[in-house]
């Protein structure tokens, strides 16, 4: 019993001194140390040495999430919010969960500062995709996640896509990925009231196109709004991949209506 009650003692004792573990970082003596000595010791010695280091009050995942948000909120996206990202994921924080946090900050710090969040954080998390196909090299292209073949939709596409839900909280929305020349049909999002679609373009390039109108380009950053009781279409262009979120509007009685496929004929006359 007394060697049993020793060794609780001494796990306690282990476990105590790992949560208490000090970060030792040096970048503030490193940059600065000669010019500001003081700024260099807060830097390093107080906020990494102490704040960052009481891990048994927040873990170091959690304080990663904290000051990447920070950061972004502040428009700050320097070297600083890349060394954060990079620490995040150390910390555990993986790619899916990067792109939700950001995605999740744009809604309140907004959309221009997430898109310069998007640019650092999908290199910084780049080598978790692995392979050398076209569809790894697309992926690399942007932090949210290609996602499964959309067998559920597939009747209502011509080519390829993919589907990858990110949030189905608040305002669901997924990444849609389409193969080059991949398009869905011409479709109507039915409602009383309300309804219809937000498309944001994520990566690569494609079409958008109303019933009776010209096609429109999407590329990155592109946002495009479709009416409720609107006929239309969209997917990639021809020789690129494509990438869009999409945010269904909320409405009353919405329903979405699938019509006829969008023709070579019709598809190839906009390229």
């Amino acid at each position: 019993m007394k060697r049993v009650i020793i060794l609780l003692i001494s796990l306690t004792y282990l476990f105590n001194l790992m949560a208490q573990t000090k970060i030792t970082q040096t970048a503030g003596r490193d940059a600065l140390g000669e010019f500001a000595p003081e700024f260099a010791h807060l830097n390093d010695d107080i906020l990494f040495g102490e704040v960052w280091s009481r891990n048994d009050l927040l873990s170091l995942r959690d304080r990663s999430l904290v000051t990447i948000t920070s950061l972004i909120s502040q428009g700050i996206t320097d070297s600083s919010l890349i060394y954060h990202l990079q620490e995040a994921k150390k910390n555990g924080i993986t790619r899916t969960e990067a792109a939700e946090i950001i995605t999740h900050i744009a809604f309140y710090a907004g959309w221009p500062k997430a898109w310069a969040a998007f640019r650092l954080a999908k290199d910084v998390w780049s080598d978790d995709i692995k392979g050398d196909d076209a569809r790894a090299a697309f992926q690399r292209q942007m932090i949210f996640p290609i996602g499964e073949p959309n067998t559920a939709y597939e009747k209502y596409f011509i080519g390829q896509s993919y589907l990858a839900q990110i949030s189905s909280d608040q305002i669901p929305f997924a990444n849609v990925t389409f193969e080059p020349g991949c398009r869905n049909n011409w479709h109507i999002h039915k409602a009383s009231q309300g309804g219809g679609q937000m498309l944001v373009g994520v990566a690569g390039r494609g079409w958008y196109q109303e019933e009776g109108k010209p096609a429109v380009e999407i590329l990155p950053g592109t946002v495009i709004n479709i009416p409720a009781n609107v006929k239309h279409w969209h997917g990639a262009a021809k020789d690129s991949w494509f990438a869009h979120l999409a945010f269904a509007v909320p409405g009353q009685e919405s329903e979405n209506i699938w019509l006829e496929p969008v023709t070579d004929e019709q598809y190839l006359s906009i390229e």
